[in-house]
């Protein structure tokens, strides 16, 4: 396959269309968030996040085995769960772009001698030639900002005629009512992710099809309140002690989506797999 970055290749956050005051803020806060944010990968709660993305990407993604697959941000290959690291341990060839630079500095040398190609980069402009990838993953990445609709057709570009994308955000009717934690923490300022919205399964799903998607699957992942995921990171980083009853709390959710496996269409984050029409 053609080098998907043949066309383009950014060194530099690419401009936005929302003012140049507005995208130095918001390049500076996911810069800052990238060199300061702790690693949440050893906490019980990502291990569970862990398998709950490996699962995706076998259900819809598979096989992985020389498949070139893109990443809509590399936050989880730095601070969280490492799932892209994994794609590329089962034969894919992985690339991935993010707006921080800490965080691409960080992705890269994460994966030593394994390739990663991944620019410094936006997923509302993204620097690739048109159906160039066989598969997209995007988890949580397409609500922190205001043109969801941009970045989506952004995915549908670069993606192949055929080609399938895992996209997922914040589920508005999880049943521990997480988005309304996460509003009132980020109006108090404790909320360290930034503005994030969250979608109702329909609402998501048609707006997928306004790209050009077909959507083929609906899913989940995370069925674990939201305060019990936050509590267990934030015991892993500062009160390890703790973590211990936080992890065996987050275990218990985590045996209980296996166990029951409808429960995960009501995880926080809804997964919603959509194709690229061949024609």
């Amino acid at each position: 396959m053609a080098d998907p970055m043949a066309v383009s290749r950014h060194s530099e956050a690419v401009e936005l269309d929302t003012g140049k005051q507005s995208r130095s803020k918001y390049k500076s806060f996911w810069d800052e968030v990238g060199e300061e944010f702790p690693d949440l990968g050893t906490a019980r709660s990502t291990a569970d996040y862990r398998l709950d993305e490996e699962r995706l990407l076998r259900d819809y993604l598979a096989p992985l085995a020389g498949i070139s697959i893109f990443k809509t941000d590399l936050w989880d290959e730095v601070k969280n769960t490492r799932i892209l690291r994994w794609a590329a341990d089962q034969g894919a060839d992985c690339y991935g772009i993010d707006i921080s630079l800490p965080i691409v500095r960080q992705a890269h040398a994460g994966f030593d001698r394994r390739a990663l190609h991944a620019p410094l980069s936006d997923v509302r402009h993204l620097p690739f030639r048109d159906g160039c990838f066989d598969a997209i993953y995007s988890m949580g990445t397409v609500e922190h900002f205001d043109e969801t609709e941009l970045a989506l057709a952004e995915i549908f570009r670069v993606l192949r005629p055929g080609g399938r994308a895992v996209i997922g955000v914040p589920n508005r009717w999880d049943p521990f009512l997480r988005p309304l934690m996460v509003a009132v923490m980020y109006r108090l300022g404790l909320y360290g992710y930034g503005f994030e919205k969250s979608y109702t399964r329909k609402e998501f799903r048609q707006m997928l099809e306004t790209a050009g998607f077909e959507v083929v699957a609906e899913d989940g992942i995370l069925f674990i309140p939201g305060w019990l995921r936050i509590l267990d990171l934030a015991c892993n980083t500062w009160w390890p002690p703790l973590s211990r009853v936080t992890g065996a709390l987050a275990a218990f959710f985590g045996r209980l989506a296996r166990r029951f496996p409808r429960l995960h269409r009501h995880g926080y984050l809804l997964a919603t797999v959509g194709v690229r029409p061949a024609a």
